[in-house]
Parts: structure tokens; C-alpha cells; sequence
């Protein structure tokens, strides 16, 4: 596949995109007669990152108005992630900070094996610190359980240390 340019499936500003199985599809709708949510959300651990203000470092270094996380797997509820759905990152233990998710594109590298890249806004937000146990890939977020966004006033502040973030959050302080 040398030399190919991946398939955009979901162009930021709309919601039609193409399925694993090549069907396209459009707006909300349903899922084998289950009805869908407006949106969903995605959690992945943020492998290497120590901070958030690291991670903000690594998509600042790319200088884009969007950035990309590559996965093995494609998400079943794709239609929900682009109806509003963000990727939250969780870093040393805790989800910190948020993506939004603006398409999903097939990614084929060298070994011929077909990846979902997931493009997301490089608009970083701060959210409150939310405790999560490690986990391989990643699993859907409802909106409901999502941790709200920090204020845009305290995302200038200094990050408090990641035991103290931890500590408020295991007792409900977040």
C-alpha cells in the first residue's frame, strides 16, 4: 500500500461516515433496532504523558488544528462519537483532560492491517480529576459519567500534583 492515501470517512462538520463494512451512513439513528445516544465519549490512557501540561507540549509541537491517536480497533458507536463526543485522557490514574473528536479515518500501515485513526480537535481542555484503573485500549464514556470541564479561568493556574489530584478525587473533592 505504498504510497496510498488513507480513507476520510468523516470530514470535520459532518456526521456521514463509512462503516467497517463499507456502507455509509448519516445523522443519528440506530444499531442493530437499539436506539443510539446523541453522543458518546471515548477514555484511553495517555501512555508516556506524565501531565497534562506535557500532552498540551506534544500537541502544541505539532503545530495542526488537529491532531490524530491511531487504534486497532474501530468503535461500534462511531455515529455517537461524531454527534459531539470527545476522547478523554486519563494520566497517572486519573482522566485530566479532554479531545474532541471531529472524524475517523482508516489507517492501513505497512503491514497491510486496517487501524481507525481517530482525528481530534488539538484544543486541549482541562477537565476535574476523575480516578480510573488501568485498562488496555480504550471504552466508551457516557456523557453522564464524563467529568466536568475546569473552568477556563483555572486552566491558567499551575497543576496541582498528581497524588493531590488523586487524593480530592478519591474522596469526592474533584
Amino acid at each position: 500500500m505504498e504510497g496510498s492515501q488513507p480513507r476520510r470517512f468523516a470530514p470535520a462538520g459532518q456526521l456521514a461516515f463509512r462503516t467497517p463494512a463499507g456502507r455509509v451512513r448519516q445523522g443519528a439513528g440506530h444499531v442493530l433496532g437499539v436506539k443510539m445516544a446523541d453522543h458518546i465519549n471515548l477514555v484511553k490512557l495517555c501512555v508516556g504523558v506524565t501531565s497534562v501540561d506535557d500532552l498540551a507540549s506534544r500537541i502544541d509541537a505539532r503545530r495542526s488544528t488537529e491532531t490524530m491517536h491511531v487504534t486497532r480497533m474501530w468503535p461500534r458507536q462511531a455515529e455517537a462519537l461524531l454527534n459531539g463526543g470527545s476522547l478523554y485522557w486519563v494520566i497517572g490514574g486519573a482522566i485530566l483532560a479532554r479531545q474532541g473528536i471531529i472524524g475517523l479515518e482508516e489507517i492501513r500501515g505497512e503491514d497491510g492491517i486496517r487501524r481507525c485513526g481517530i482525528r481530534l480537535d488539538a484544543r486541549l481542555i482541562r477537565t476535574e480529576a476523575a480516578p480510573r484503573r488501568p485498562f488496555q485500549g480504550w471504552r466508551y464514556l457516557p456523557p453522564e459519567d464524563a467529568p466536568p470541564d475546569l473552568p477556563e479561568r483555572r486552566t491558567k493556574e499551575d497543576e496541582l500534583p498528581m497524588e493531590l489530584q488523586l487524593a480530592l478525587a478519591q474522596i469526592g473533592l474533584r
